[in-house]
């Protein structure tokens, strides 16, 4: 394992100071991000090469409006008709296809609106993101929930009626290993009917034992498909292998897992390419395991502690719709999340249209459930990941839900023993 900087102190390290500006400024003291580290599973999927060679080949510029209209009149999305859906091209018709998202969500999903909400049990990392405000270069306060900890936040969060639940943490395998996140699952199980992960990668074993545990589902950000951008914002730590965070997915299905859900950080690189290539991620890997239950996300940046300058790059709310859209109109079976990353009149608007699932009742940080959901003081708590834009709690996102027409949705699953 490589050498971790918990900035806990008020400064950095001379060292640090210096590995940072080398990371940042020579490439050559950087590992190879195409190159697997020791211990990590190699699965010998056949999904990467599918989805990167059509990536690659994707010229979103040369489709026409007569491509996106024959897309729209075609029964069934082909991959051809996907690309073109992402394309500029498609812009002027943005309301066809909202038209179009509409019909399938609802002949697929009906009228519900699944939610959930996260809890981080800790903000650790060992990678150097230069967008992420865990990185292991941000002087943000450090924080690791004990397992008391960890089963009051639960308690508080369960009280207010939420049956679903996401835990992440950062990625330190030193401060967070899969015991600990185990652990935190099996905690996780007696309050909540769905328990989801958004870990580090992990291995096909750790994901069974995670799933031995109480896991439902696994989501990974692979964050960007460009190899080369990925590479100048992936400076240090496991993160930095590419292809080991591919096929996570892959792994996870082989370790047991029920459903797995696909995700690029859209603002990072092209983010044409990055959604075609999430969206060709999930499709090949349904195709491979028709019984997974398949989910995508379709995050944009958002600011972080330390760099509030930290902004999607041309993704904004009209093409981000026209990636949901074209998202339900090629996988129309898949949920789709929109997180509180989005604001409310945004998340009130494609929850018509396209997405099934939202957020509600979101902390970013560590450890302050109590005081947001309870009103009570506390100092004791992590700092935020990220800035949300969403701060509604789970009461008004039920009652915002309702008035729309549609139905929330706690928890769709019964366990029989």
């Amino acid at each position: 394992m490589e050498n971790q900087f918990f900035i806990d102190s008020d400064e950095l390290s001379k060292e640090a100071l210096e590995r940072k500006h080398r990371l940042e400024n020579d490439p050559s003291v950087r590992t190879n991000h195409m190159e697997y580290m020791e211990g990590m599973d190699i699965i010998e999927s056949d999904i990467c090469k599918k989805v990167m060679s059509q990536v690659e080949e994707y010229d979103y510029d040369s489709f026409t409006a007569k491509d996106v209209v024959a897309a729209l009149g075609h029964e069934t999305c082909s991959v051809r008709d996907f690309m073109a859906l992402l394309s500029p091209a498609a812009q002027p018709f943005l309301e066809k296809m909202a038209e179009k998202a509409r019909v399938q969500t609802r002949n697929h999903f009906g009228n519900n609106v699944y939610i959930f909400t996260p809890i981080y049990i800790a903000n650790y990392c060992e990678n150097y993101c230069v967008y992420c405000g865990f990185n292991c270069y941000n002087k943000i306060k450090r924080m690791k929930l004990d397992m008391n900890q960890i089963e009051e936040e639960m308690k508080v969060i369960a009280k207010s009626g939420m049956e679903e639940i996401l835990i992440l943490t950062g990625e330190s395998r030193a401060k967070s290993d899969v015991k600990y996140i185990g652990e935190a699952c099996r905690i996780a199980r007696k309050y909540f009917r769905m328990v989801g992960i958004e870990v580090y990668p992990l291995n096909v074993d750790e994901y069974k034992y995670l799933h031995e545990c109480g896991v439902d589902y696994v989501t990974v950000f692979q964050e960007t498909y460009d190899t080369d951008k990925y590479e100048k914002l992936h400076l240090l730590g496991h993160k930095r292998v590419w292809p080991y965070r591919f096929d996570a997915q892959e792994r996870a299905l082989m370790g047991g897992m029920r459903g797995v859900a696909f995700s690029a950080l859209l603002g990072l690189a092209d983010y044409h390419k990055d959604a075609l290539a999430t969206g060709l991620h999930a499709y090949y890997l349904q195709k491979k395991y028709p019984h997974a239950e398949i989910s995508l996300s379709c995050p944009r940046l958002r600011p972080i502690i330390n760099n509030s300058k930290i902004n999607p790059l041309d993704v904004h709310e009209r093409q981000l719709c026209q990636i949901l859209c074209a998202y339900r109109i090629f996988l129309p079976f898949a949920g789709i999340t929109v997180s509180s990353r989005e604001s409310a009149t945004f998340r009130n608007g494609i929850v018509k249209i396209a997405a099934t699932k939202v957020s509600a009742g979101v902390s970013t940080g560590i450890g302050d459930h109590e005081s947001k959901y309870e009103g009570k003081e506390s100092d004791n708590s992590g700092d935020e990941q990220f800035e949300i834009n969403d701060s509604r709690s789970l009461n008004k996102m039920y009652e915002d839900i309702k008035s729309m027409g549609l139905q929330p949705v706690l928890n769709d699953y019964l366990y029989v023993q």
